[in-house]
């Protein structure tokens, strides 16, 4: 590429003398970049404490710094700085060869003959989830799905059961990404004793355990799991992972691996809740399929319009909001210059709400996901997970599981918004509900 022809800034509003827009985009970073996307384009800046963010929303500019041009970009500081606390230098946050020997030894665990496999305990750890429900309850369904999804990922990717502590997991995680949403908590020095900063590292020190309790089991009674074959990996001089390195991977994929998905379910019960002529064309299809019995790998491409909703859930409600990058070197967008380091925010939430490229966006409308519409729509118009060689490793994974878990609780139950219909959401690392999403559960007719 030639070399930037311009110092231009790109647009963006003026913001406070020294505080910039930190005001702003503290208090709804979601709205705030929307805002910003639609009033500026789709290369726009915005200061935050002396930091200037670049945004992209641009579908094709987004496909360029994912997939095109992925080399010239990192993850960058404002990403670690949120993760590496949390996950070490695992697959999320590392660089390099460092992430693509990790990558090629957790891939295996994708494969479709694993996810196979996994479908049997997603099933079975549900039913053992809803013989708990009662007709008549009130439950925070958010909170539910966070301790379904988690004793899962255990289950199918560690090989243990996790089933008495995940109350304290999703306790503890509750802190940790309350933590990550203060902004201003989370650009102080670690040496500074906020009690934000605390109760994080505390909350942290019980998700070591429980992490560093799965490893001890597996290197006692090793597996055909993700952390079996972590252990057993050597590189070129035969030497193997250290217990820390292992932990980097395992806290990783045990946090990415269930929150992501307990939000998607979350999020899609609550549409469903004020939208009673999708669910009712849901349960026909899935009782249609189904007939009572219990979801498996194969009746899921029988249930077109369940991937639909699904799809369009996590359009309107993306569980990641933004992708965060930093080049490597001077880089230009449409004549705009972006310096080598500085953070680029490629938000899905704004994107996926787009009216350029969703008619009606704010509607939740699964209909709309036909396949000329699919074929139609630019290729980084939705990217719920990412994209690129660093798209999510666990794509499959999670869809298969969102699909699976939602066939199952449909069949069998109809769940009744009775929280606030209005959702109240956190830009913390995920979006997630500031609030329970509480929900009274009613028994379906058989």
């Amino acid at each position: 590429m030639s070399q930037p022809t311009t110092d231009w800034q790109p647009p963006g509003p003026r913001g406070l003398p020294v505080l910039g827009s930190t005001l702003d985009f503290r208090r709804d970073p979601l709205s705030f970049r929307t805002k910003v996307a639609r009033t500026y384009g789709p290369v726009a800046s915005f200061d935050v404490l002396n930091q200037t963010f670049y945004l992209l929303t641009a579908p094709e500019h987004i496909e360029r710094v994912l997939v095109r041009e992925n080399e010239k970009y990192v993850k960058g500081e404002v990403f670690q700085t949120l993760l590496t606390p949390l996950v070490g230098h695992g697959l999320l946050t590392s660089e390099g060869e460092q992430w693509r020997r990790q990558r090629h030894l957790i891939q295996p665990s994708f494969r479709p003959d694993a996810l196979s496999h996994y479908a049997d305990i997603m099933v079975a750890e549900t039913a053992d989830e809803l013989s708990t429900w009662r007709p008549g309850q009130v439950r925070d369904i958010h909170e539910d799905m966070l301790r379904l999804t988690g004793e899962i990922v255990a289950q199918s990717l560690f090989g243990v059961d996790v089933s008495d502590r995940t109350e304290v997991v999703a306790d503890a995680l509750e802190t940790v990404m309350g933590q990550a949403e203060n902004l201003r908590a989370s650009m102080v020095p670690n040496w500074v004793p906020l009690p934000s900063k605390r109760r994080a590292q505390a909350a942290k020190s019980v998700l070591d355990t429980v992490v560093y309790d799965i490893i001890d089991e597996r290197r006692a009674n090793p597996g055909d799991d993700v952390v079996s074959a972590l252990l057993a990996a050597e590189d070129e001089d035969g030497n193997t992972m250290s217990r820390e390195q292992v932990r980097d991977e395992v806290m990783t994929l045990f946090i990415a691996g269930h929150e992501t998905t307990a939000l998607s379910l979350s999020f899609t019960f609550f549409v469903l809740a004020q939208h009673p002529d999708v669910e009712e064309k849901l349960v026909a299809e899935i009782r249609e399929t189904l007939g009572g019995d219990t979801p498996t790998v194969a009746d899921l491409a029988a249930m077109p319009y369940l991937e639909r909703v699904v799809k369009e859930s996590m359009r309107l409600y993306p569980p990641v909001h933004a992708i965060v990058r930093e080049p490597t070197e001077d880089v230009e967008f449409d004549g705009y210059r972006i310096p080598a380091g500085s953070p680029i925010s490629m938000p899905q939430w704004t994107v996926h709400r787009d009216p350029e490229y969703y008619d009606d966006p704010m509607a939740f409308r699964p209909d709309r996901w036909t396949d000329a519409f699919e074929k139609a729509l630019p290729r980084y118009a939705y990217f719920p997970f990412g994209g690129g060689p660093r798209r999510c490793i666990g794509d499959r994974f999670a869809m298969m599981e969102a699909r699976l878990l939602l066939a199952q609780i449909l069949q069998e139950y109809h769940l009744e918004l009775v929280s606030d219909p209005s959702l109240d959401l956190v830009a913390s690392i995920t979006t997630r509900p500031r609030s329970p999403i509480e929900m009274r559960v009613h028994e379906r007719e058989k």
